[in-house]
């Protein structure tokens, strides 16, 4: 995808090999910065303090940490030390799957009795090159699902989407944003409705920036304008992406997605889920009760980030004393979802289904 007219990853190799470089979001959309993660403590604190973000993209920089921890084992301790090192990199996030799906290839390798770190950066390489293809194909099949919708009402179609499953939270395309680029390059007028996405705000900082660059309409809003937005007709579709979907169906994504789906599913508006099988966890079949949700620092919550007079700055919202709770993600029930798109297609959200869809 396109930053200023030039086209980016979010995450690339150094020419040499020895580094990887990331596009820290914490500045966007007021600062284009990149960064150079060089070995795992980098990537632990890119993946911790969220100069990286989203599922897919956490996954394959943790698969750059495991690359860098083969780098730094010592040949008469390797196993050891690369099992320390998966373990550090899965502590920093533990909400979204792809991260120990990840690290867990790589460690799969090292049961095998690899040592070549020429081996973890060829399988870092080929999941990056992976997680592409997969956003590029969730994008064609939810591209029918605009389609159908365009055609039924020869009027713009409106999305709405909370927080960012974009290229910026992946590598490419996106999750949820995929259907939406190819629709708009395909000639669709499509106008997306963007969540603000408290409490980092990445519907209104990222999201909006990534809609931007490509030229798609789009209208950044409080999170708690969608329900006004669908009772009045306004909303064709819900598409959002998942840190973590269960066997079931459950969807794990960011706080608040679960209200958008209560308000979909009282309106009658379809709520789909872009979900790279990547992001499923067939281990898990009960969400609620299952799925770790991480809990964060509540200076997110007490401070707003914003620029002013050209310089980024925090601002405090709250009484200085005063308590905030900061869970980053919900569960949003199976029931709720009207399907899951993949990259293999579409299908209902249930555990049949998924089953089925894992046997192709």
């Amino acid at each position: 995808m396109k930053i200023n007219q030039q086209d980016y990853h979010t995450i690339w190799l150094s020419e040499d090999n020895k580094n990887v470089i990331i596009i820290d979001q914490r500045s966007l959309p007021h600062e284009f910065k990149t960064e150079s993660l060089s070995n795992v403590a980098d990537v632990c604190d890119a993946i911790q303090e969220m100069h990286v973000r989203g599922a897919p993209l956490i996954g394959v920089t943790a698969a750059y940490g495991m690359y860098f921890a083969a780098l730094q084992s010592s040949p008469d301790t390797f196993e050891r030390d690369m099992k320390n090192y998966a373990q550090q990199l899965k502590e920093t996030r533990p909400t979204a799957v792809n991260l120990a799906w990840a690290v867990d290839q790589q460690l799969a390798q090292v049961a095998e009795g690899q040592v070549n770190p020429a081996a973890f950066l060829d399988l870092a390489q080929k999941l990056k090159a992976e997680s592409i293809d997969r956003c590029h194909q969730i994008g064609k099949h939810g591209l029918q699902l605009i389609q159908d919708i365009y055609e039924a009402k020869s009027e713009v179609v409106n999305i709405l989407t909370h927080c960012n499953a974009g290229w910026l939270a992946c590598i490419d395309y996106g999750t949820a944003t995929a259907p939406m680029y190819l629709a708009h390059d395909a000639g669709i007028p499509i106008h997306v409705w963007v969540d603000e996405t408290r409490p980092r705000n990445q519907g209104a900082r990222i999201t909006a920036f990534e809609l931007q660059e490509h030229g798609i309409a789009h209208t950044v809003i409080t999170d708690n304008t969608g329900g006004h937005l669908m009772q009045h007709a306004q909303v064709d579709l819900v598409i959002v992406g998942t840190d973590r979907t269960t066997a079931t169906g459950d969807v794990c994504n960011k706080i608040g997605t679960y209200l958008k789906a209560l308000a979909a599913h009282d309106n009658d508006v379809p709520f789909y889920v872009a979900a790279p099988t990547s992001s499923i966890d067939l281990n898990v079949k009960d969400g609620i009760k299952e799925i770790p949700i991480e809990v964060r620092a509540d200076h997110e919550v007490r401070y707003i980030q914003g620029s002013h007079e050209g310089q980024i700055k925090e601002v405090l919202l709250t009484p200085a004393a005063s308590p905030a709770a900061n869970y980053a993600f919900d569960v949003t029930p199976a029931r709720l979802v009207t399907a899951l798109i993949t990259e293999r297609g579409i299908c209902e959200a249930n555990e049949a289904a998924i089953s089925a869809l894992f046997s192709v």
